[in-house]
């Protein structure tokens, strides 16, 4: 809400009074305000995972930025019906927002080629994991406890152990794991639309 004030003082020419529950704009020196410009406001798009966050996105953002430590369970079961809560409170549809999804690939030749490639994917998968913020993904699917334990690892400095921790349902949870061949065939049946 503060930044679109802004850019419609930028646009409009008219005085700044933005006054909000965590910030408040109301400056405007003149060597930051720019000539008046025809041109739309910037597309905003926020990055959330969590169910307030990401509500909020859907209700005052015009795209999401998914992150990849999001399963396409976790994205069907919490974060469209959240993105939809957003857009219903603000009255907007589907089709007004963007989503922007990053996802892990694992590939290479199948066998010992695609097992090297997936220790990276699987430490950076822990990582994650072993982020507070992000337990209720791994909650959803029952593995609560993984995040336990790669909290009190990471808290160590175990990093290579935290990635031996995720098991191949877990990795094919968060990555598309295939052969080059197959990789695009096996995203499709990842990602969403």
């Amino acid at each position: 809400m503060a930044l679109r004030e802004i850019w419609s003082c930028w646009r409009d020419g008219t005085k700044l009074r933005f006054e909000g529950d965590f910030y408040t704009h109301k400056l405007r020196t003149p060597m930051f305000i720019p000539e008046p410009q025809p041109y739309p406001f910037p597309k905003m798009f926020v990055a959330a995972i969590g169910e307030a966050m990401t509500e909020m996105c859907g209700e005052m953002a015009d795209g999401l930025l998914a992150h990849a430590f999001t399963t396409k369970r976790y994205f069907e079961e919490v974060t469209t019906p959240a993105l939809l809560r957003g857009m219903a409170r603000s009255g907007r549809r589907r089709s007004d927002f963007e989503l922007s999804w990053p996802i892990f690939v694992v590939t290479g030749e199948a066998g010992d080629e695609l097992s090297a490639g997936a220790l990276g994917t699987r430490k950076q998968i822990a990582f994650y994991g072993s982020t507070p913020a992000y337990r209720k993904v791994l909650e959803l699917h029952g593995w609560g406890e993984l995040h336990t334990e790669l909290y009190r690892l990471s808290r160590q400095g175990e990093w290579d152990v935290m990635g031996s921790l995720i098991d191949a349902d877990t990795l094919d949870a968060f990555a598309v794991v295939a052969p080059l061949d197959e990789v695009a065939v096996r995203s499709g049946n990842t990602a969403t639309e």
